[in-house]
């Protein structure tokens, strides 16, 4: 495969850019070589800037649940780019993207738009904090909520992928206030609000994890978690920029049947442009200025490009009545078969998780994957031989071992059995 006008590029970028890229997950130093760098996409499909195509298993990092270039969501940012870029000022389409999130997300009654999955987390907990007058958040090992300091403790994502113990540039005091427990482990956040129940503000987590891979919650673990802070007054956020609009239309919360007090969302929700947003209980958003003394303010937050592309792509996810995500569950669990099957003929020993359309494989013989120690057990190596075997054969898979690949319902089946083969001959050449 001729990638040499990647590699050029690559060179170029390295001398104007921080390790060449934007953020840390799109380069390859986890599975070795460069990253490409990517021309346009269609449906379910990369090309390169050397012409090479892939079946794209990334989708943005799960925004493009509906594939790329989507006519509909195109068609709907160009009428509004004929309007205008950003006004600084109110629009009907705000409102509108409002209440369909208020319609579609169980938990959520008010809701403020934001620029990014970060600025919707960080924003959530310092709303949960002002509600609460309580300082304390519990995060989990291994949930990744954006690069806000106090967020960085044991996080997943790039963090993990990069093996970095801790960040730099963010002082103990700063996460002096972060309660970081193993997920899934339910004894342990029994005695985290036995210790500190007074002083916990909220729980922030990620209802299915996929920032160290696809993890999913043990039976009673999300239950647990609504009944302990309910008890203790603590605000229970479920962080669904991963998730929200793509396990259901209403989120994990939604698939679960878990209603927490405050919910941040993201990537599915700007339909590819970069929009987030938080939102939940009244009386928890009432706190945030200019009706209360919480302050959050973004200029380009409600971006008008940002929102028509949303609105339409939950229009569209509405108006599929469930057939979108029949289709994705389907591939998912097709998906997942055809690779526990593929390792164990090449007998390579893996442990493959699978929600809906998010699915990840982890390199390890643990007899199974639920929290960051078991997801660190993997081997990086072999995943890294496993990807690069991939990515010869035309299939894009997500550049970590610690990252969810995602499906879009612009795949066919024929997709699906080409990803089940491609993967097959991947674990026999690695």
């Amino acid at each position: 495969m001729n990638t040499k006008h990647s590699q050029a590029l690559f060179q170029e970028a390295e001398a104007v850019i921080p390790g060449g890229v934007n953020s840390p997950v799109r380069a390859f130093r986890a599975v070795g070589g460069n990253p490409l760098f990517i021309e346009r996409g269609k449906g379910a499909y990369l090309w390169d800037v050397d012409g090479n195509r892939y079946l794209d298993c990334v989708g943005s990092w799960g925004p493009l649940i509906l594939g790329h270039a989507h006519p509909r969501i195109v068609g709907a940012i160009r009428v509004q780019l004929e309007k205008g870029t950003t006004f600084g000022a109110p629009t009907a389409l705000e409102v509108h993207l409002a209440e369909a999130v208020r319609d579609a997300v169980p938990s959520v009654e008010k809701v403020r738009l934001v620029s990014s999955g970060t600025e919707a987390t960080m924003s959530a907990i310092r709303a949960a904090r002002g509600y609460t007058g309580r300082a304390k958040c519990v995060k989990f090992e291994g949930n990744y909520h954006g690069h806000a300091d106090f967020l960085l403790a044991k996080a997943g994502s790039g963090v993990a992928t990069l093996g970095l113990p801790e960040c730099a540039g963010v002082p103990a005091s700063i996460t002096a206030d972060t309660l970081t427990l193993p997920y899934n482990d339910i004894q342990a956040v029994r005695d985290a609000f036995a210790a500190h129940g007074g002083e916990i503000a909220c729980v922030i987590l990620e209802p299915v994890v996929g920032n160290m891979g696809c993890v999913p919650p043990a039976p009673g673990f999300l239950e647990t978690l609504r009944e302990l802070t309910a008890q203790h007054g603590a605000v229970l956020i479920f962080d669904e920029v991963m998730t929200g609009f793509r396990l259901a239309y209403g989120g994990a919360q939604e698939r679960y049947g878990i209603r927490p007090d405050m919910t941040t969302l993201g990537k599915i929700l700007g339909g590819g442009m970069p929009l987030g947003a938080y939102g939940g209980r009244a009386e928890i958003m009432d706190t945030v200025a200019p009706v209360g003394p919480v302050y959050q303010a973004g200029t380009l937050s409600g971006n008008p490009l940002a929102v028509a592309a949303g609105l339409e792509m939950l229009t569209l996810l509405r108006q599929s009545r469930g057939e979108v995500y029949d289709r994705l569950e389907t591939f998912g669990k097709t998906l997942a078969e055809g690779l526990r099957r593929g390792a164990r003929n090449a007998n390579v020993p893996v442990v493959v998780n699978q929600v809906g359309s998010m699915i990840t494989v982890f390199f390890t013989e643990a007899p199974a994957v639920t929290d960051y120690a078991t997801v660190k057990t993997s081997d990086t190596a072999k995943f890294g031989a496993w990807f690069r075997e991939l990515l010869a054969r035309g299939v894009y898979w997500p550049p970590s071992q610690f990252e969810a690949a995602f499906l879009s319902a612009a795949m066919l089946e024929e997709d699906i059995a080409r990803l089940v083969e491609t993967a097959k001959e991947a674990f026999k050449a690695c």
